[in-house]
């Protein structure tokens, strides 16, 4: 029987800007329907009592409290990029209640410039309140804690970056390309989890056609699209025209797996 405890929350759905952007006046940033309005990309995964924390960009103590969640037990990284990364000193408070490091996963160049960026972190006579983190690189399949993770080598433009498997589920975001061996390790997820920046081409993030091109090849059982621009249009037309086993992920959307 499946665990009942496995699931994933969707602390933000958005791009790089999030939803709405500073100053937009395009009828999706003017929409009053929640589910328009988006942060930046990050999702926190509970499995077999773990949580696991999917990227930690600007907005991530606002989704957090929004959340009512008061745990990460590591980090698994997808990239450098401020969106993906920008929160992490947020993750204090979260160290003084455990009162121990966190553990960051992540290639060797993103830990290389969290090292820069977080500097203070890693100080010999570090500042009393300065948050923790124990840096572990990914190359190959690891083990938090005895759950498998996976990581799934794509490209975010011509910069490697990572996803990650966690049991059934397949957790991808600003790729712009997969190639055979990477998709062979989503193929049949129970849930796939892939970005989709908008309707027309971009030079780094998959728009909707291809990333429903990728679903198409993988067949998981069911996707859901996150990192959205206020470009793809709005949620609820957008999501009637998918097909019937795809949908656009929420700030908020929590599943079991």
């Amino acid at each position: 029987m499946k665990p009942n405890y496995n699931s994933i929350t969707f602390l933000g759905t958005g791009t790089s800007q999030g939803i709405p952007i500073i100053g937009c006046t395009d009828p999706v940033c003017l929409s009053n329907n929640p589910k328009d309005k988006r942060l930046r990309c990050s999702a926190l995964i509970n499995y077999n009592g773990l949580d696991i924390l999917l990227d930690c960009g600007t907005d991530f103590r606002t989704q957090m409290l929004r959340e009512n969640k008061a745990n990460v037990d590591a980090v698994l990284l997808t990239h450098e990029h401020t969106d993906h990364v920008g929160g992490l000193d947020d993750l204090r408070p979260i160290n003084f209640i455990k009162k121990q490091d966190i553990p960051i996963y992540g290639l060797n160049r993103t830990l290389d410039d969290i090292k820069i960026r977080y500097s203070y972190a890693f100080s010999k006579n570090k500042y009393p309140g300065a948050p923790g983190f124990q840096l572990f690189p990914v190359k190959d399949v690891f083990n938090i804690k005895n759950i498998k993770i996976t990581p799934i080598h794509v490209l975010h433009g011509k910069l490697p970056i990572l996803g990650y498997k966690i049991g059934n589920l397949s957790y991808i975001t600003d790729a712009s390309f997969i190639d055979e061996k990477e998709m062979d390790k989503i193929f049949n997820s129970e849930i796939l989890v892939l970005n989709s920046l908008r309707l027309e081409e971009h030079h780094s993030h998959f728009n909707l056609d291809q990333a429903l091109q990728v679903i198409d090849k993988v067949k998981p059982k069911k996707s859901y699209l996150t990192h959205i621009s206020y470009q793809l249009g709005f949620h609820e037309e957008i999501e009637k025209n998918l097909p019937s086993n795809v949908f656009l992920a929420y700030d908020g959307l929590e599943l079991n797996f």
